[in-house]
């Protein structure tokens, strides 16, 4: 873009050929769009400061991936390049012989005295004084034609070239980067970040891409234009030359200390917005956390304050970018005073060496040489930001990979038997080499027996089997297969003979058929369908409606868990494995899932050497060998009977375990992922299907003592969570472009400007100060034409005498131009500032006050709402008052110069308005094509960049697959349609610029022409003639550029679209109302009656269909079922965070919708299962829970101590005033939990809801827990959802639903008697 807007300039002055100093000024361009420039700019320079720290690879190191074809083009491409870039120096010349002509005419007839007296149209001498002016100009314009159509060619097959090879090159980096990710070794992954590595293969490799295409042809072609220019200034008049060189430093300098200024402002205000982003960010995210404290208030409270600082930097901002262009427009006026001051004293003193022309050419070749430097700068800085990307990427294709699964080195033995033996393995991961995992380990491992490795989390079980996998190799020891050390081996085979299930299992968005075809390419439909019906999974395929060929989703999100599970077995089935490791693969499960799936690992692990990771020890009995791990060592071996009579490790976990009877137990249990959480679109005619959602299995290891390992693992399976909603969000980003354009309301510039109103004034002022400004050039010119004329009056003393005040004129319009610009920048900057701040403000308000189900829509995705905060409010004020501004600055400009052309000669001032349209025309295009060149390839980009981030977020799985080939491909046929066409757009970019680049040599050939005869047939005088052309030609210029910003200001008509459909949108259940009752007492007593209920953003799937039930006050109701069937549901209808669409709720026998929605929340606490901390101490979040009053210190000890987690606080060095961490990542599950519940206590409310509040515990944290709910139950009305029995076996009512009804309900020993549903669940929970 910031090229984008300098370029004209070239253009400008080309046409003229003169004032065009003008013109080429830098800072001049960014006059229109003082904002984005500013910003643009500032990023760059941040993005340079930080580069230059960091390395960069050499200039022509960038091109180490070129072949012969490349460098024979970039060849071509400079030489061309070195050619164009005379062609305005040349140019130059011509013009200034010309003027002298000219002059000459005007010298005759001032001699004759004949100007005045004689009479239109009788003079048609064809020799004016002692030249025939139309013959001479006849001869220019042919000069004019022949440079044109040299350039054009020159400068098409400049950019051609570059952009020819810069294709082919980028092509090859992006295919050799991504091959060399995909074959990296797991440590090298473990200590990349995934985010990271993605905006490598996009931006860094684009970033690249620019600084090797035609950015270079570009500089080289300006950097000759510099020479050229210098060196005919000082061949044709090295005393003036060095005159006008004196000025440029100060130009320069200034140029820079700006740039400076700016870059630092635009870095505070990113800075100070990121603040306000960060609040933003943590609110929306735990979006249901604050609508349920009733924290809306307090979050905008924050939010604002943070916004200040961010309006404080933009005003100074925009006051700077406008103080910078004044100042250099003032520098300018006072370069051209200069030179024809002393330019004039030199016609007088030294007559035979300057004429008029030689000034001319003098002035322009030197200025036009010094700006296209300017021109050439930014350029230079794409090249450099290009050998900053390089390095890293470079870096990558060449790092040597210890593990590298694509080489063919290494034994393949004809048969693997599959007897495998760890001897003597000390290992720790090189991501953190100081805590050691394995200790020494030895284990054996028959053929086809299968053995289970059992022991807390963090002692190296899941470790041992990525050794098998060689993902790591060992410190010391060695592993072998079949008596082969693995490292021998070929990577490859190994991997290809070992089927792998994980807890999480990884399926691709692809259909269930492609994703088994993963574990063999070469798999027959015959073994796809044997493979499913040895997984359990046959039945539930064939029941979709495409079924082998359903679509499961972006990481199968269209899937429930266990149905992922089957599908990842059948995928490990199909390869035939002799070696099968199954690492936790039923710990996610419920427990009619599991037994499922548990049937079909059983059937699976038959003759094939096994080894099997589980936290559920009821799922390890039946193995041949079971392996008790202790600190990375083994510490007993025997079978389930051997270790129970030992009494060591292994029945130790057993006991804790069967503690009251459950076998349920920890790391991730299955919880019933609220459906709200991340909405998940499934298939409408399975109820099983509805959610499942990996996002929030959280691995919460022991309670405080959490080691090292456990650490590693949580912070990769957060990262891993992160990643995902990354990617989740990406994709919505893109999907809700397309459903908000279409809905949107009516633009209207007058509602945008009442928001704006209470700085109407400022906006007033500033318009008045544009229109002066327009006016600055179209006298500019006037007075440019006039300086020439004098050149032809014959006495010395009257010629000087007009050459100074006309100087001194010059002068007076930089210092008009300086003030109008000060006013500008003070009135736009106040007022546009004003406004985005207030438009964040009132949108983030607006937000707070959607109902739920606005946010679970895709379209309402966290990140797309963050980016509408961050840059829709900033983009609206382009369509206010600097657009205002600008526009009144092109009206006046083009009246001012028409006006002035009219009256100084109309015939020719028709014919330059005929050319007018083309130049235009040409500048528009080239503006375009400027900017046109990334964003299209970006669209057709997308494909590949989904392709490499599902590979790269899911690395483990592709390696384990030994599928890196077969993404490699799919990638690679991704990029095959961009690099085609990218191929092709090449000629057609050249084109264009080349076309922008040769019209004003056409047009300046017409006009002089016509002036020729004009003048000749005595129409005219030669110094109306220059006065007509600059005057229009400025103005053109000018508007030129205005016209290019336009499509900033479609986006601020967008942006202000969006901000008022969310601004006049009215929630279905509106937070901030004030309606409703407010009772004075409640007891607590709830209840549903016929609730049916449909979530907004699936409407096909019925979860409620007819919910009774009701608790009196202080009693404990405990909601129990299946996965999907509606348990959480019914507390998001309590606390009203939807309604339900038949029914109705009601809260001590009054309808909860006619309660006032403040009120009826702050009765209830909640603690759902993953609890939302937010960044800031443990005090602060406990306090959260009461936001209506002033909370002490000694209320938070004391709900602290009721939830049990105060003594742990006390412990902590910095005790209450600890932070917690982003989302409280600080703090391990069970102390977030019960941070949670002393924020729900706080508030003393009467009703309680614990949503899942315990599943992602282990069963330590589990008890503490559980203890402190259960003292929080006392004396309240309770709801609480469960999947582990035990945790509500002592509830006043509980009841069971199944497909969103009550089937019974009663109390625990109650419905036991029964033997019905209840009873199938506990026992499907004791036994299996």
């Amino acid at each position: 873009m910031k090229e984008g807007l300098e370029m004209p300039k070239k253009g400008k002055y080309v046409i003229d050929g003169f004032p065009d100093g003008v013109y080429d000024n830098p800072a001049f361009q960014q006059d229109e769009k003082p904002a984005s420039n500013g910003i643009i700019k500032k990023k760059k320079d941040k993005k340079k400061k930080a580069k230059s720290t960091e390395s960069m690879v050499g200039f022509f190191e960038l091109f180490r991936y070129a072949d012969c074809l490349d460098i024979l083009l970039m060849i071509v491409g400079m030489v061309c390049a070195l050619a164009a870039g005379t062609g305005l120096p040349i140019m130059i010349i011509v013009f200034g012989e010309m003027t002298d002509a000219f002059v000459q005419s005007g010298v005759t007839k001032n001699e004759n005295g004949s100007n005045i007296s004689v009479v239109e149209g009788e003079c048609n001498q064809k020799f004016m004084g002692n030249i025939d002016i139309e013959a001479e100009m006849t001869r220019y314009s042919y000069y004019y034609v022949g440079i044109g159509c040299a350039v054009f060619v020159l400068s098409l097959f400049q950019i051609w070239t570059f952009l020819l090879s810069a294709a082919r090159q980028t092509h090859r980096i992006r295919q050799l980067f991504f091959k060399a990710v995909l074959h990296q070794d797991m440590a090298w992954f473990d200590s990349t970040q995934i985010g990271t590595l993605n905006t490598r293969l996009t931006e860094d490799i684009n970033t690249i891409h620019e600084g090797l295409g035609d950015k270079i042809a570009i500089f080289t072609q300006y950097f000759a234009t510099f020479l050229a220019g210098i060196i005919i200034g000082f061949v044709n008049g090295w005393k003036l030359t060095l005159v006008i060189l004196s000025v440029s430093p100060l130009l320069g300098v200034s140029a820079a200390v700006w740039s400076k200024l700016l870059a630092s402002f635009t870095t505070k205000e990113l800075a100070a917005y990121a603040k306000a982003g960060a609040v933003a960010e943590e609110i929306l995210t735990a979006i249901r956390t604050v609508v349920a404290f009733n924290g809306q208030e307090k979050a905008l409270k924050q939010y604002n304050a943070n916004l200040k600082d961010a309006k404080r930097v933009g005003i100074k901002k925009s006051i700077t970018t406008d103080v910078s262009m004044g100042l250099s427009q003032f520098l300018i006026m006072g370069a051209y005073a200069l030179a024809f001051w002393y330019g004039t004293k030199l016609t007088v003193d030294e007559e035979e060496t300057y004429t008029i022309g030689k000034v001319l050419i003098v002035f322009f070749s030197v200025l036009v040489g010094t700006f296209s430097l300017g021109q050439a700068a930014p350029n230079l800085e794409s090249i450099s930001n290009a050998r900053g990307a390089a390095y890293e990427v470079y870096r990558v294709i060449n790092k040597a990979r210890p593990i590298d699964s694509s080489s063919h080195a290494g034994h393949k033995p004809d048969k693997l038997t599959g007897h495998i033996e760890f001897m003597n393995i000390h290992f720790s991961y090189p991501s953190r080499p100081d805590i050691q995992i394995l200790k020494g380990l030895n284990l054996k491992v028959p053929a086809g027996k299968t053995i289970a490795l059992v022991g807390s989390s963090g002692c190296g079980k899941s470790t041992t089997i990525q050794l098998l996998q060689r993902f790591y190799d060992p410190l010391v020891g060695q592993v072998t297969v079949d008596g082969h050390d693995v490292r021998s081996l070929n990577v490859k085979w190994l991997r290809e003979n070992i089927g792998v299930v994980s807890q999480e299992p990884i399926l691709f968005g692809t259909t269930i058929r492609e994703n088994i075809r993963y574990g063999r390419e070469d798999v027959t439909e015959e073994e796809i369908i044997q493979a499913t019906k040895e997984a359990n999974a046959f039945d539930f395929i064939s029941k979709l409606p495409d079924g082998l060929d359903t679509m499961v989703g972006e990481r199968g999100a269209q899937l429930s868990g266990g149905q992922k599970q089957r599908i990842a077995i059948a995928r490990a089935l199909v390869r035939n494995p002799k070696i099968l490791l199954l690492d936790e693969a039923t710990s996610a499960l419920d427990t009619q899932s599991e037994c499922i799936v548990q049937n079909a690992l059983d059937k699976a692990r038959a003759g094939r050497t096994t080894i099997v990771i589980a936290h559920r020890l009821s799922t390890i009995r039946t193995a041949d060998v079971i392996a008790g791990f202790h600190n990375g060592v083994v510490v007993e071996q025997g079978s389930h009977d051997d270790l129970m009579n030992k009494k060591g490790v292994y029945y130790s976990l057993v006991m804790l375990q069967s503690y009251d009877k459950t076998e349920e137990k920890e790391d991730s249990d299955y919880e019933e992922a609220d459906e709200e959480d991340e909405e998940i679109f499934d298939y409408d005619d399975k109820n099983e299907d509805y959610e499942e959602n990996a996002a929030n299995f959280q691995n919460t290891d022991g309670l405080d003592t959490v080691n090292g390992s456990d650490l590693h693992r949580r912070s990769k399976r957060i990262s891993r969570r992160s990643t995902k909603r990354k990617s989740k969000s990406k994709t919505t980003v893109n999907n809700a472009k397309e459903v908000s354009e279409d809905n949107l309301p009516k633009f209207s510039l007058s509602k945008i400007l009442a928001l704006n109103k209470p700085e109407m004034c400022y906006i007033i002022l500033g318009v008045i100060a544009a229109a002066i400004c327009g006016g600055i050039y179209p006298t500019f010119a006037v007075i440019f034409g006039k300086v020439i004329g004098a050149f032809s009056i014959q006495d010395p003393h009257e010629k000087s005498q007009r050459t100074i005040l006309l100087s001194l004129m010059f002068l007076v319009l930089g210092v008009i131009s300086l003030i109008v610009y000060v006013i500008m920048g003070f009135a736009f900057g106040i007022s546009g500032e004003n406004l985005t701040m207030r438009l964040r403000s009132l949108s983030f308000k607006a937000l707070l006050r959607q109902e739920i189900g606005f946010f679970d829509d895709h379209a309402n995705a966290v990140g797309v709402l963050l980016t509408r905060l961050a840059t829709d409010a900033s983009q609206v004020k382009g369509a206010t008052g600097s657009r205002i501004g600008l526009m009144t600055m092109t009206v006046c400009t083009l009246l001012a110069a028409i006006i002035i052309a009219f009256v100084h000669g109309w015939q020719l001032t028709l014919l330059i308005l005929a050319c007018i349209p083309f130049l235009i025309g040409a500048n528009f295009i080239r503006m375009k094509s400027m900017v046109g060149h990334a964003s299209k390839d970006q669209k057709a980009l997308e494909e590949a960049g989904r392709i490499s981030t599902e590979a790269v977020e899911n690395i483990r799985t592709v390696v384990s697959l030994t599928r890196e080939e077969a993404f490699y491909n799919k990638y690679n046929e991704s990029l095959s349609g961009p690099y085609k066409d990218s191929l092709a757009k090449a000629p057609l970019y050249g084109f264009t610029y080349a076309l922008s680049q040769s019209i004003n040599y056409f047009v300046n050939a017409a006009v002089f022409r016509f002036g020729a005869w004009l003048i000749a047939h005595c129409y005219t005088q030669f110094e109306n003639v220059f006065i007509v052309f600059s005057a229009i030609i400025f103005a053109a210029m000018n508007v030129g550029q205005s016209t290019s910003l336009a499509p900033d200001f479609g986006k601020a008509r967008v942006s202000a679209q969006r901000i008022m459909k969310l601004l006049e949108r009215k929630p279905a259940i509106d937070s901030y109302s004030e309606d409703g009752d407010k009772p004075n007492t409640f007891e607590g007593n709830l209840e549903f009656q016929d609730i049916k209920f449909v979530y907004p953003t699936r409407p096909k799937v019925q979860v409620l269909q007819g919910l009774s039930v009701k608790v009196s006050k202080g009693q404990t109701l405990a909601l129990v079922g299946s996965s999907g069937c509606g348990k959480s549901t019914s507390v998001q209808l309590l606390e009203r965070f939807y309604d339900p669409v038949e029914g109705t709720v009601f809260a001590d026998g009054k309808n909860t919708k006619n309660l006032n929605l403040k009120w009826l929340r702050s009765q209830m606490g909640i603690v759902s299962q993953e609890p939302m901390l937010f960044d800031c101490s443990i005090e602060e979040n406990i306090q959260y829970g009461v936001l209506d009053r002033e909370v002490d210190h000694d209320e938070v000890v004391e709900a602290a101590k009721a939830a049990n987690i105060h003594t742990f606080i006390e412990n902590l060095p910095d005790k209450y005033n600890t932070r917690v961490g982003d989302k409280g990542a600080q703090l391990s599950g069970g102390q977030k939990q019960r941070i949670a519940i002393a924020r729900a206590l706080i508030r003393k409310p009467k009703v309680l809801l614990l949503d899942e509040a315990t599943s992602a515990l282990d069963t330590e944290s589990e008890k503490v827990v559980q203890k402190a709910l259960d003292d929080a139950r006392q004396g309240r009305t309770c709801v609480v959802i469960a999947h582990r029995l035990t945790t509500v076996q002592n509830a006043d009512i509980i009841a069971v639903i199944h497909n969103g009804r009550v089937i019974e309900q009663g109390t625990h020993p109650q419905l036991l008697a029964k033997q019905g549903a209840y009873y199938a669940l506990v026992n499907s929970q004791v036994t299996h």
